[in-house]
Formats: structure tokens, sequence, C-alpha cells
């Protein structure tokens, strides 16, 4: 396998300028149907980025895309939890530094209280920065996802909500419309009686499912853990994953998210009746 892999990275580093690597093994990287291929390919992806990022430090696109490879990995592939708190921590890393590359006051911005960004925000930038804010909140939600145990991660979940708010009112479908998937996720943290306001995180996740026509299978399993599952409501939650499981997964840089998605709507799905009994 390990042959393997570097004949196929000598054959796509010949087959396309460094320049377009980065979008190359995104969208090869999204489309693929076997997970374990990705989880095995990876590692040498990640050195592979490492050594562009050293070789070309004030690439945004490089780092933009070593943010996206290390955070994907931490939420997917990690083997443990201090594996997964490294990996984020990278990919954080990286895509603060190509933000400061893009604009050193957006830089800035990010550092400072919620309401500040809020409003810096819509002040300042428009919709031709949103793919460098949105790639940052990405990163910074998974970060968030990988400490969850760390009191001074979750008081950051305001701002990475603003972040992809502010991407959403500019395209309320970006990204196969995950901005909206973020947008469930965090506003279904707690239930009513504690304040949550888990009606609005349903209403971003039947958006993301009808902005994607059904196709985004990570919405519905999202949906199910996140929303179904706070308030109770098994029916809704079977229906979902059981959706996802009868779904064809082949989308247009969805493919492996999808899969991803079935095995964790099978998973789910068998724990149901414990669950909620």
């Amino acid at each position: 396998m390990k042959s393997i892999t570097v004949l196929a990275l000598s054959l796509l580093l010949g087959a396309c300028s460094v320049t377009q690597l980065p979008d190359n093994l995104s969208r090869a990287m999204l489309n693929q149907d076997d997970p374990e291929v990705v989880a095995d390919g990876a590692p040498a992806y990640l050195l592979m980025l490492d050594a562009l990022i050293l070789t070309y430090p004030e690439n945004e696109r490089f780092l933009l895309a070593g943010a996206q490879l290390y955070g994907a990995y931490a939420g997917v592939f990690a083997q443990d939890e201090v594996q997964a708190q490294s990996m984020a921590d990278k990919a954080l890393e990286y895509a603060r530094r190509a933000l400061c590359e893009y604009d050193s006051d957006a830089c800035d911005l990010v550092d400072g209280p919620a309401d500040e960004l809020k409003r810096g925000l819509a002040m300042n930038y428009d919709e031709d920065d949103v793919d460098i804010f949105y790639a940052y909140g990405a990163a910074w939600a998974g970060w968030i996802q990988a400490n969850t145990s760390d009191w001074n991660a979750i008081a950051q979940v305001s701002k990475v909500k603003n972040l992809m708010e502010w991407v959403e009112s500019y395209d309320e479908g970006y990204d196969n419309a995950t901005v909206q998937v973020y947008l469930g996720v965090l506003t279904t943290q707690l239930p009513p009686s504690v304040g949550g306001k888990p009606e609005i995180g349903k209403a971003h996740f039947e958006k993301a499912i009808a902005l994607s026509d059904g196709k985004h299978l990570m919405a519905k399993v999202l949906y199910a853990k996140q929303y179904a599952r706070l308030m109770f409501e098994q029916e809704l939650h079977d229906d979902l994953l059981q959706q996802v499981i009868d779904a064809d997964p082949y989308a247009e840089g969805l493919t492996l998210i999808n899969r991803l998605a079935q095995r964790q709507a099978d998973r789910l799905l068998a724990e149901s009746a414990d669950y909620f009994e």
C-alpha cells in the first residue's frame, strides 16, 4: 500500500502543476467512495502538504489545503483524542496563517470579542472574502470539537457561529450547504429547558437538506444525532437515518462524506432502541 501511495503521488505531481495540486487533491478526496483509501493515503498527503508549506510558507492555497486535510483527519480518522487534538491544532494553525496572510486586520478581528467580530465582518468585508473566513471558521469549529473538555474552547463557539452566519448571509448554500450543517450543529447544543434554541438548528438542517436536494447525507445524520436525540424524537431519528442508509452516496464533492454518513447512520440506528428506551 505504501508503494502504491508513493506512485500515486508521483503521478499526481507529474500530471499537474504545483499550484493546481491543492484543488485537485481536495476534489479527488471528496469524490473518493472508499474511506479506507483516504485513511491509508492521508498521512502521505499530510506530509506532502507540510513540505509544500515549508517551501512556500506564505502561499494561502497550500495553507488552506493543509488546514482542510488536517481538520478532516482530526474529525474522521484520528486514532484517539490526543491525535485528534494534535491534528486539529495543526489545522487551526494553518488556517490562521492563511487568514493572516490574506489580511492582517482580519487576523486581529477573530481574536477580539464576538460582538466586535460580528460588527467588523459587516462593516469591512463582503462576498469576496467569504472563502477565507469560511475556511477559518471550519478549522475553528473542528478545533473546538476536538477540545470539548476545555471550557476556554467552548467559550469560542459564539464567534464561530458569527462567522458562519456571516457566510450564510452571502450564500446560504455555500459549500454544498455545509454552512447550514455547521449552523445546525452550533445551535443544537442545549435543550430548551436550559435556554437552548434547537428549533433554529432544526431549520438549518432542513435547509441544508433542501438546498442540496437531499444529497448531503451527513446533514440528515447530524439532524438525527443533534436534534432528534436532543428532543427525544425517535420516529424522526430513525426515519432520517434509514433515508441515509438507503440513499445513493454518489454526489460531486460529497461522496466521501456521504459514505462516512452511511456508516454513522448504521451505528446510530443500531443504538436507537437503547437510546430511546
